[in-house]
């Protein structure tokens, strides 16, 4: 079965009584190639284990399960169940569950289901929640090797762009604070079906195995990353006193003091002046 194929697809969801969800933001892919490259490029092979978030009708799910030991799909749409129960059908590593992946206890999904092995994950994810999935799976500190998804292309160079550039933003700076993103290839709306508006682009976010930074409290450091970019083309100092309850010019001090102008915007600072700036305020 040809699961790209646009014949097939409608020929699936006529059987089984199928019809898109827009508030599920459900786009399938039409283009064969993508999908074995996600796979290939995402670390799957006989070692490991993977995580697929979101089934569509089971077209990457299938290149994970023929490359991995065991793949484990988490798909929201229960509306799926016969379509995939059919295009799964002779792949016996394959468990689908089904479930919100914001609203699942993932520790203990990966601990039932993974039982210690290597995982990775791999998904095609709706725009609408690509961010909070991916913060999800790093805030966890799940036992995984690697996130390999496929976002809105300019998702994907917010995400990989380098800290302290201008198309960097909070999102970069939390991705690069738990992993090392790459981005690994574009794919056009051509590829889906119905087409979105715009194009996507594959990335691969490789979890660091022990912690990059010397940072003595996460929630505050997440904190004054999250208000430096509030107002991101603007100085940041007045968003972060606000935020932190400290008045403009006792924070002017403490940016001189490590080496930040009291002028600078969020995306001019590097992770290493991130770090020296929460640790220097948690200490006063």
């Amino acid at each position: 079965m040809q699961l790209t194929d646009i014949g097939t697809i409608k020929d699936l969801f006529a059987r089984h009584g199928f019809s898109f969800t827009k508030s599920l933001g459900q786009n399938f892919l039409i283009n064969p190639s993508v999908c074995p490259k996600i796979a290939e490029q995402g670390g799957c092979n006989d070692t490991v284990c993977a995580l697929e978030i979101g089934t569509g009708i089971g077209v990457l799910t299938k290149e994970l399960a023929l490359r991995t030991k065991k793949t484990v799909a988490v798909e929201i749409d229960r509306g799926l169940e016969p379509i995939l129960a059919e295009t799964l059908s002779e792949l016996s590593n394959v468990e689908i569950v089904f479930g919100d992946i914001m609203e699942l206890d993932l520790k203990a999904l990966f601990e039932e289901k993974f039982k210690g092995e290597e995982v990775v994950v791999c998904a095609n994810l709706p725009y609408y929640i690509t961010s909070p999935v991916i913060m999800r799976l790093l805030e966890e500190r799940l036992p995984i090797k690697s996130i390999t998804v496929m976002v809105q292309r300019e998702a994907a160079d917010r995400i990989c762009a380098k800290v302290g550039s201008r198309e960097s933003g909070a999102v970069t700076v939390a991705v690069n604070y738990y992993s090392t993103p790459k981005k690994l290839f574009n794919v056009s709306r051509g590829s889906f079906a119905p087409s979105p508006n715009v194009d996507s682009a594959v990335i691969r976010l490789d979890i660091a195995e022990e912690k990059k930074y010397n940072v003595e409290d996460e929630k505050l450091f997440f904190r004054i990353v999250r208000a430096a970019f509030s107002q991101r083309r603007k100085q940041m100092i007045n968003p972060l006193s606000a935020e932190l309850k400290i008045p403009k010019q006792q924070l002017s001090e403490i940016f001189l003091s490590i080496g930040i102008k009291a002028t600078a915007r969020a995306e001019e600072l590097l992770m290493e002046d991130f770090v020296a700036l929460c640790n220097t305020v948690r200490n006063i």
